[in-house]
This record gives C-alpha cells, sequence and structure tokens, in this order.
C-alpha cells in the first residue's frame, strides 16, 4: 500500500501567506485602495490568525478584488507575484520534504484555504500535481466573485480531500500512512484526521497541542 502525503501550503511550505501577500501585492501596485485594501487585508490576516476569520466575508473581499480586472492582466501580474514575491523564497528543505515524499512514492496534494488562482502557480513550483484550494466560480474565464463548492478551510479541507480521493478510487484506508504537515491551528480538523499529523514551523497554539499530544513538529524555515 502506498502512504497519503498532504500539505498545507501557506506558511507550511512557504514561508509567508500567499493570499495576504497577493492582497499586499495589489494594494504595492497601486490598483487598488492602498490604505483600505491593506487594512482590510491584515485585518483578516490577524483574524485568520486568531482562529476567527469570517471566512465568507473574506472571500467576498478577496475574491471580489478578482472581479476588477481582466483576466490577461490578472496573470500578468501574478506571473510578475511568482518572479518578485515568491520564487526568491521557496526553501530548500520544503522541496526536499515534498521530493522525498515524491521518491518514496506517495500520493502528494497541497490542501489549502487559498483560492486556486493565487495558489496553482506555486504549488507547481514544488512540482506537486495535485491541488486542492479554495475555488472561485469563473464565466468565461473571468472571475465572478463567488466561491464553487466548499471552501478548503477547517473542516471543509476534510470534505474536500474525501471528494478527491473518491473521485481517484480511493478511500482513507487505501493508504498505509496518511500524513498532514500545516502550520496552523485551523486545520487541527485534517491533523486529527490523518495518522501522522506534523505540525509545520507551528503556530503558538499548534505547538502547545501538538507538545500534548506527542506530534511531530517540524520546523522548516528555522
Amino acid at each position: 500500500m502506498m502512504n497519503l502525503a498532504l500539505f498545507d501550503l501557506d506558511n507550511t511550505l512557504i514561508p509567508f501567506d500567499s493570499d495576504h501577500g497577493w492582497g499586499s501585492f495589489l494594494a504595492n501596485l497601486g490598483v487598488v485602495d492602498k490604505a483600505e485594501y491593506e487594512r482590510r487585508n491584515d485585518a483578516f490576516y490577524a483574524d485568520y490568525k486568531a482562529g476567527c476569520l469570517d471566512m465568507n466575508a473574506y472571500l467576498e473581499f478577496q475574491l471580489g478584488a478578482l472581479t476588477r480586472f481582466p483576466r490577461a492582466q490578472l496573470n500578468a501580474w501574478h506571473a510578475e507575484f511568482m518572479r518578485s514575491q515568491v520564487l526568491p523564497n521557496l526553501r530548500p528543505t520544503a522541496l526536499e520534504l515534498v521530493q522525498a515524499h515524491q521518491a518514496a512514492g506517495d500520493l502528494c496534494c497541497v490542501v489549502t484555504a487559498t483560492n486556486r488562482f493565487v495558489t496553482g502557480p506555486i504549488v507547481a513550483a514544488f512540482g506537486i500535481t495535485h491541488l486542492i484550494a479554495t475555488e472561485p466560480e469563473q464565466v468565461n474565464g473571468q472571475f465572478t466573485g463567488k466561491v464553487q463548492g466548499i471552501p478548503s478551510f477547517r473542516e471543509g479541507k476534510i470534505t474536500r480531500v474525501q471528494d478527491w480521493l473518491s473521485a481517484l478510487g480511493y478511500q482513507w484506508d487505501s493508504f498505509a500512512r496518511s500524513t498532514f504537515y500545516s502550520d496552523s491551528m485551523n486545520d487541527l480538523p485534517l491533523l486529527e484526521k490523518v495518522s501522522d499529523p506534523v505540525a509545520t514551523n507551528p503556530d503558538a497554539k499548534l505547538q502547545a497541542v501538538a507538545q500534548t499530544r506527542g506530534w511531530r513538529i517540524l520546523n522548516l524555515f528555522a
């Protein structure tokens, strides 16, 4: 039986939050009201870290920005975001972790609450084929500002992973071991679901839980 390796993305495989970083990138471009956009972006990020994020309100804010510009322009900006913000911050330790699971023949997937537009190219840079992300609705290639399906956030990550596994013809018990790497207390439901939870660059709350439960703690960016 092969193993299953699941990875959170933000502050787990990369040493920053790509959703928050994308928002700051747009603000610094001057294509949104910098002061107001950064104020709201920072407030939502603080709520996320505190474990009290209103996901629906955040998605309305974050995905709404995607509706203001043509898709070709968004793609060009994202390419620059990758070049200037993401690729310089890909760490060898994170790349090597992913590559070790791939070399072992594990089924690898990134499971992130951040939307697919932001995360797709980042995950591709790790050489990971499978991505479960919050799906922004599109009509004729343009974003509508709405969400398609269930956001992959908190318990939603379990639902989305189960649906993905079923589509591939697998169930949880199809694997000898299942591992999930995450930094965030928001991911506690999925960490509790797998056989091998790994608190990776954990926030203070997750660090405390991991220590209490004897979970492995991994610091990729120390």
